[in-house]
């Protein structure tokens, strides 16, 4: 307590406080002497004011104080709070004058246990950037040429359906394979590990997108488990990371080779080449249309001043008007063949793309047969009989056994 206070008490006439005076005396005492806490309790009476402000009980087994958090600050609450919730706030130690009651300042709130997810965060982190995981050496370069996409997800969820329509879009031509994987819950970790191996033994795609929609630290947590990031590290495929929203951080994002805010990001990311294409195709053609425009525009002024020049030029302005047309037309054949080459290699690009196409194989009748590990059969020898295969037509797929064999 300050010693002016104290004077004030101990003299021979002490002074006599009001009621509002002292309060606020008192709300000096706690705010001078408390540094900001963390306190872990159970939430009870919880209340939402239409002013915004939160207030609530904050309770143990033998214990309960006030809260109350204002609308400054509770707007960085992404999670709906009830009643029995067990939680963790860092708070100012206060008074409310009005009342003469203690109560606690909410600065921030979580839910119980995400300090100690946090922690692990900044270790597992710390650690990797220590063995040089994250430098810009080790990172592998994004392909430019993209022909085959990979995709780690949940194939139920929006996310694969996100990135699916956003790369037919941009690219069509663009090939999507999709390695389904568990992203949350016990047996995601060895799921999403298990997708990634996959990929790179089938070695069919040019980059992986490893990815899934937002959610809480917990939700996400997958990706920040070391055998998870160590898998995404030690990938031959380069990997674009593309977990949660654009303020959701995993180490994911720091070991992968490139980090999108979202996943739909990462397919605008991979799925830009063509367009590229067509876009300086456009420009290379107002570029020779502008040349030659500027070239006839010299042809029409040394004309005009050759025309002054001649005192009866007429013969000549006719010759010279007959070989500027001439000269006109050779450049617009030529303007039209160049564009015509350009056009015949579009179309001679977009065939090949068809052709290679697997989709456009399937549609002519032809089909994929998979055993229970999903690798393409190519062999016979490669099934027994009664083995499970999976085949895979034009529009959808078979699921059958096999009765015999004939190897020929």
């Amino acid at each position: 307590m300050n010693t002016p206070i104290i004077n004030d008490f101990i003299s021979d006439e002490p002074k006599i406080f009001s009621v509002s005076e002292i309060n606020r005396l008192v709300k000096k005492v706690l705010t001078d002497t408390f540094d900001s806490v963390w306190i872990k309790g159970e939430i009870s009476n919880f209340t939402k004011a239409s002013s915004g402000h939160w207030y609530f009980t904050l309770k143990d087994n033998n214990s309960q104080v006030r809260c109350t958090m204002f609308r400054g600050k509770n707007n960085f609450v992404d999670w709906d709070m009830k009643d029995g919730d067990l939680v963790e706030i860092h708070c100012d130690v206060g008074l409310y004058e009005a009342r003469g009651e203690y109560q606690l300042n909410v600065n921030k709130i979580q839910k119980s246990g995400l300090g100690k997810l946090f922690e692990a965060f900044q270790i597992l982190k710390t650690k990797l950037e220590k063995e040089g995981f994250f430098d810009e050496e080790n990172k592998k370069a994004i392909p430019k040429n993209i022909k085959t996409i990979g995709v780690i997800t949940s194939e139920s969820g929006a996310v694969v359906r996100d990135i699916i329509s956003t790369i037919n879009r941009r690219n069509k031509y663009i090939n999507i394979i999709i390695y389904p994987s568990q992203v949350q819950g016990p047996t995601s970790v060895d799921s999403i590990i298990n997708a990634i191996k996959v990929a790179n033994k089938r070695g069919e795609v040019d980059v992986l997108i490893i990815a899934r929609g937002g959610g809480s630290i917990e939700d996400l947590w997958s990706f920040n488990d070391e055998k998870v990031v160590r898998a995404i590290a030690a990938s031959g495929i380069s990997t674009i990371s593309a977990v949660g929203h654009e303020t959701d951080f995993t180490i994911a994002d720091f070991i992968a080779d490139q980090r999108a805010p979202t996943p739909t990001a990462a397919a605008e990311i991979v799925s830009n080449e063509l367009s590229n294409f067509f876009e300086k195709l456009t420009c290379l053609q107002l570029d020779l249309r502008n040349i030659l425009q500027n070239k006839l525009h010299e042809i029409y002024q040394k004309i005009d001043q050759y025309e002054k020049r001649l005192v009866s030029p007429q013969e000549k302005i006719k010759t010279q008007n007959i070989l500027m047309d001439n000269f006109s037309k050779r450049i617009h054949i030529s303007m039209l063949r160049y564009l015509e080459v350009y056009h015949n290699k579009v179309e001679s690009l977009e065939q090949s793309l068809i052709l290679l196409n697997p989709a456009q194989i399937l549609s002519r009748g032809y089909s994929i047969v998979f055993n229970e590990k999903y690798k393409a059969i190519t062999d016979a020898e490669n099934v027994s009989v009664d083995d499970k295969i999976k085949i895979k037509l034009h529009h959808g797929s078979l699921h059958s056994s096999v009765i015999k064999k004939i190897n020929e």
